[in-house]
C-alpha cells in the first residue's frame, strides 16, 4: 500500500490511489469543532485533555498526532503565528466554555461578559478597545459585530482596506522556515494557509484583527461595494495581488516545496439556490487577480492551489479553473445544481474535489447513521474514482451533530 502522502500526490494529479484520501483540520474550513474533537479522543481511548483551539473565530480544534493516526487522516495543515483575532499562537491556558468544556486558548486571548451571558473577544486581545467579535451564551463559535463607520465616497481611501495587507516580515519569514521544517519528509500531505490572497473573503472583510478597521468593513456593505465602487474594490485587488506575489516569493525561498498545497482562497460565491455574482462580474472583477496569483505559483512552485466556495456554485466552476485554481472545497452537495456525478463528469479531471463527503445540512446533522453510512459509501463510489478527490465533510464538523454519525462516518471510510 503506499503512504498517505503517495496516495495523496496520487489524488492530486487525477490517479487512482489505492484508498480515499482523508481529511480533517488541515485547514480553516475542512476542521473539527473542539467540542467534537474532545469525544473523538474519548472514542479513541486517547489521553484525556484540554484541547487547543487552534481556529477560535469557528472554534475548531486541534487534531494532535494520535487523533490523527486514530481517524485515518492523510493531511496535515500549517497555520499561521497568529489566528483570525490577531492573537499570537503561544502561551496556552485553560478556558472553561460556556457549554463546560476545557479548552487551550492562547495566553493573550482575552474577553469579557455581556450583562447577557454572551462573551465578546477583542483584536488582539486589547480589551481597551472595542469588541470586533461575540459568541452567544447558547453559541458554539463566533459571530463578527459590524463596526462598519459611515463611508463618505468622497474620502474613502483603497489603504484602509490594505491596512492588514502588508509585506511580510523577517520574523514571518522565520516563522515559516522553522515550521515547514517540521514536515520536511512527512508520510502526509501538507497545506499551508498563508494568508494574503483572500480578494473579499467575506471572513476576512470585517478585519477582526484590527483595532480599529477602516474603509468597507461591513458585510452588507462590502457586498454592495462590489456593485456600486467596483473600481475601488477592483483597486484593492490590484495592489492587494502585488503584495501577495511578492510575499509568496519571499516564503516560498523559505519553505521550498516541502508544502504540496497553498490555501488561496476562502472567498464565497454560493448562496444556497444560486451564485453571488453573475458570470460576467466574476471574469471581470475576481478572475484577472486569482489568475495573476495562481500563475505565479504553478510558475515557480510545486504547490497546488486551493479554493474555497459554500454554495451553488456550478456555473462558475470553469471559471475557477480558467482563474487556476486546482482545488474546489468544500463541494456543497445539497445546493442548487451540485449533483455529484455531473460535478465529476464535467469537472473532475480538472478540478480536485475537497469535501462533499456528507451533506452537513441534512443526512450528517439530521439522518441516522445507517444513512449516513449510505452517502459516503455513494460519494466516495463516485467522487474518488480516477482520484482527484480529498474525503472531507461539506465544511467544518459542527458541536452539535449526532456523534454517532461522526462514528459511522468514521468507520465507513476505514471500510472503505
Amino acid at each position: 500500500m503506499s503512504t498517505s502522502k503517495e496516495n495523496f500526490l496520487k489524488t492530486l494529479n487525477h490517479r487512482q490511489p489505492d484508498r480515499v484520501v482523508v481529511d480533517f483540520g488541515s485547514t480553516g474550513v475542512t476542521g473539527i469543532h473542539v467540542l467534537v474533537v474532545d469525544k473523538l479522543r474519548d472514542h479513541f481511548g486517547l489521553e484525556r485533555k484540554p484541547v487547543k483551539v487552534t481556529e477560535p473565530y469557528q472554534m475548531l480544534g486541534e487534531i494532535e498526532p494520535d487523533l490523527l493516526d486514530a481517524m485515518g487522516i492523510d493531511i496535515i495543515g500549517l497555520y499561521g503565528a497568529k489566528n483570525m483575532f490577531g492573537i499570537p499562537n503561544r502561551g496556552w491556558k485553560v478556558h472553561r466554555t460556556l457549554w463546560g468544556q476545557e479548552v487551550m486558548f492562547p495566553e493573550d486571548f482575552n474577553y469579557t461578559f455581556t450583562a447577557n451571558g454572551d462573551i465578546l473577544i477583542y483584536p488582539e486581545g486589547d480589551t481597551s478597545v472595542p469588541p470586533c467579535a461575540m459568541m452567544p451564551k447558547t453559541g458554539y463559535f463566533f459571530d463578527a459585530l459590524d463596526r462598519q463607520k459611515p463611508v463618505d465616497d468622497a474620502a474613502l481611501k483603497v489603504e484602509e482596506n490594505l491596512e492588514e495587507f502588508t509585506p511580510v516580515s523577517a520574523e514571518d519569514l522565520d516563522y515559516w522556515k522553522n515550521l515547514s521544517a517540521t514536515v520536511g519528509g512527512s508520510q502526509r500531505g501538507v497545506v499551508a494557509s498563508l494568508g494574503g490572497t483572500a480578494l473579499g473573503d467575506i471572513a476576512l472583510v470585517p478585519g477582526l484583527n484590527l483595532k480599529d478597521p477602516k474603509g468597507i468593513r461591513g458585510v452588507e456593505e462590502w457586498y454592495i461595494s462590489t456593485l456600486i465602487r467596483e473600481d475601488y474594490v477592483r483597486e484593492i485587488y490590484d495592489r492587494q495581488t502585488d503584495i501577495a506575489i511578492e510575499n509568496l516569493r519571499r516564503l516560498h525561498s523559505v519553505i521550498g516545496n516541502r508544502i504540496d498545497v497553498v490555501f488561496t482562497c476562502g472567498t464565497d460565491f454560493g448562496t444556497q439556490n444560486s451564485t453571488f455574482c453573475s458570470e460576467e462580474t466574476f471574469d471581470r472583477l475576481w478572475l484577472p487577480y486569482y489568475r495573476k496569483v495562481n500563475d505565479w505559483i504553478h510558475s515557480n512552485t510545486g504547490w497546488k492551489t486551493f479554493k474555497h466556495s459554500c454554495g451553488a456554485v456550478e456555473p462558475l466552476l470553469g471559471h475557477f479553473i480558467d482563474a487556476g485554481f486546482d482545488i474546489i472545497n468544500p463541494v456543497q452537495i445539497n445546493a442548487a445544481g451540485m449533483e455529484t456525478r455531473k460535478l465529476k463528469k464535467n469537472y473532475g479531471d480538472k478540478l480536485v474535489f475537497w469535501g462533499g463527503g456528507v451533506d452537513t445540512q441534512g443526512v450528517f446533522a439530521f439522518g441516522t447513521p445507517a444513512e449516513v453510512r449510505e452517502q459516503v459509501k455513494r460519494q466516495c463510489g463516485i467522487l474518488n474514482e480516477n482520484g482527484g478527490f480529498v474525503f472531507n465533510t461539506v465544511h467544518n464538523i459542527q458541536a452539535n451533530v449526532p456523534f454517532e454519525n461522526v462514528v459511522a462516518m468514521l468507520e465507513t471510510l476505514r471500510e472503505l
